[in-house]
């Protein structure tokens, strides 16, 4: 199996990944496995840019909406499931394409997860009530002081992702980021790294004009059947948080537009950040065309 290649097409939010995967996985014949968080869960279609139907029929994905806002699923069940598809698909493909916006998704596929020594439980159950009695910001800057490396790429939207740094960080007395990527765990297969990118007036051009689409297509009305369950993990996401703001009446609902746009905009910049450490990606305009992309991959 270690003549079996994995290509991962990476880059930021609303730069068309999506597409380019489906050109991969149409030239070399192949399946789609998403490593986008964001698109695991049925209830949540529109605020986060599920492929749409022609998308999904053009050819087989996996990992799309194929989990329950309830259930509780992690990276490392993501990681577990993904290797065991992998080794299914492999028995009759030679390639499989990998794609989606969701660096720490991608990375354990890849590479394997780190691993963190243990802490005290009751660290974390300190931190959910610093969340809970001074919000979110409260904790964010607690992060950007004892881990600033890390503070820069985790999404700073998502409280389970920012609390469980926190807990590392104070448990340990070490940053959360001095863990990462320690010692990448062995494949049965190659990685080939694909980055999309455009300038960055592009990217955010293309980030407002998604979330117009999105407004359009009933966003508003989406995140409303979902507001009774805020606090679940799968809903701490750009899209919806802002719009619950908006229904309890913290924020005006072109606040909540505006606010949208402008954390997508830096959820897009943090995958930059984290992807660009990254030095085996091959990096390519968003907009070249497949025959052009193939010439120059080494597959």
């Amino acid at each position: 199996m270690n003549t079996k290649t994995v290509i991962a097409v990476v880059g930021p939010t609303a730069i068309g990944k999506t597409a380019r995967a489906i050109d991969l996985a149409n030239t070399f014949d192949t399946e789609i496995l998403s490593a986008d968080s964001r698109q695991f869960y049925k209830e949540m279609h529109i605020g986060t840019a599920v492929p749409s139907k022609e998308e999904l029929n053009a050819t087989k994905h996996h990992f799309i909406q194929h989990k329950s806002i309830f259930d509780a699923y992690s990276v490392g069940h993501f990681e577990s499931d993904a290797l065991r598809l992998l080794e299914q698909l492999f028995e009759h493909k030679g390639i499989v394409i990998l794609v989606g916006g969701s660096g720490l998704y991608v990375d354990a596929v890849i590479n394997g997860l780190d691993v963190f020594p243990k802490v005290a439980p009751s660290i974390r159950e300190n931190l959910n009530m610093e969340w809970k009695a001074q919000g979110l910001p409260y904790l964010q800057q607690q992060l950007k002081q004892l881990d600033p490396n890390y503070y820069q790429k985790v999404d700073l939207n998502n409280p389970y992702r920012v609390i469980r740094a926190l807990e590392i960080c104070v448990g340990t007395k070490r940053p959360y980021s001095s863990y990462l990527s320690q010692k990448k765990k062995e494949r049965p297969f190659k990685t080939i790294y694909l980055g999309l990118q455009a300038e960055r007036t592009m990217v955010y051009d293309r980030i407002n004009a998604r979330v117009d689409q999105m407004l359009q297509a009933g966003l508003v009305e989406e995140a409303k059947t979902l507001l009774p369950h805020k606090n679940l993990n799968a809903l701490q996401t750009v899209g919806y948080q802002e719009l619950f703001k908006y229904f309890e009446g913290v924020i005006n609902l072109d606040t909540a537009i505006e606010e949208i746009k402008k954390n997508t905009r830096r959820f897009a910049k943090r995958q930059l950040t984290w992807l660009r450490k990254n030095k085996e990606i091959q990096w390519f305009p968003h907009d070249l065309p497949i025959e052009d992309v193939l010439k120059q991959l080494n597959v």
